[in-house]
Order: C-alpha cells, then sequence, then structure tokens
C-alpha cells in the first residue's frame, strides 16, 4: 500500500545499533506488520561491516526470510571491494543516489542510521 512502505538507510557499522535496533526493527516490521514493506539500504562502512561479519549475515538471512529486502550501494562496495560478498548474501548491489533522493522527494518513509 502506498505510505506503508519503510526505507532504513543503514551508515552505522555499529555491532551492537545493527544487532539490537536495525535487524530487530526491520524483522518485527515485517513479521507483525508495522510496514507492508521495508527495505534496508546498506551504505558507507556499513557494507564493509555486512560483507565480513557472520553474525550480522546471520541476522540478514533471518530478516530477510521475514520479507526484509537488502539492498546496497554499489560505489560504497566497489570501494570497499565488497561487491561480491555482498551479492553472494543475495543483497541487491546498485547506484543509489538517483533513488535516494526520488525517495526524499516524495517524502517517503525513511529512517536513517
Amino acid at each position: 500500500m502506498e505510505g506503508e512502505e519503510l526505507y532504513i538507510i543503514w551508515t552505522n557499522a555499529d555491532p551492537l545499533t545493527a544487532h539490537n535496533m536495525v535487524m530487530t526493527y526491520c524483522t518485527n516490521s515485517m513479521l507483525k506488520r508495522w510496514w507492508s514493506a521495508v527495505t534496508v539500504v546498506v551504505w558507507g562502512a556499513t557494507a564493509k561491516y555486512v560483507a565480513n561479519d557472520e553474525s550480522i549475515q546471520g541476522r540478514i538471512k533471518i530478516a530477510q526470510q521475514a520479507g526484509v529486502k537488502f539492498s546496497a550501494c554499489r560505489a560504497c562496495a566497489e570501494n570497499l571491494g565488497v561487491k561480491d560478498a555482498l551479492e553472494s548474501l543475495d543483497i541487491e548491489v546498485k547506484f543509489w543516489g538517483e533513488p535516494l533522493t526520488e525517495i526524499l522527494k516524495e517524502r517517503k518513509n525513511i529512517i536513517t542510521i
């Protein structure tokens, strides 16, 4: 439904924030139907964290099974040398500058962490 989609722009590579906020909220949002769709955008240092940390990878798989979509900034992934690793985790990798601009201009629901 229009207006019931949430985008989480995840740039904070802190493990405590990742486990206790990002993964918990996005997963519960889908399981408890708080939002009809949730997309987590992995951006900046978070790309390297996700590519290299098995614990957060496990939490991402759980979130994906709950219906959360994950996408990553391609420029960041390439700059950090983790594009293939992210794609192997079933994370879409694309350039996010223009899509983020459209999301903001359309005043869609967005959280930045």
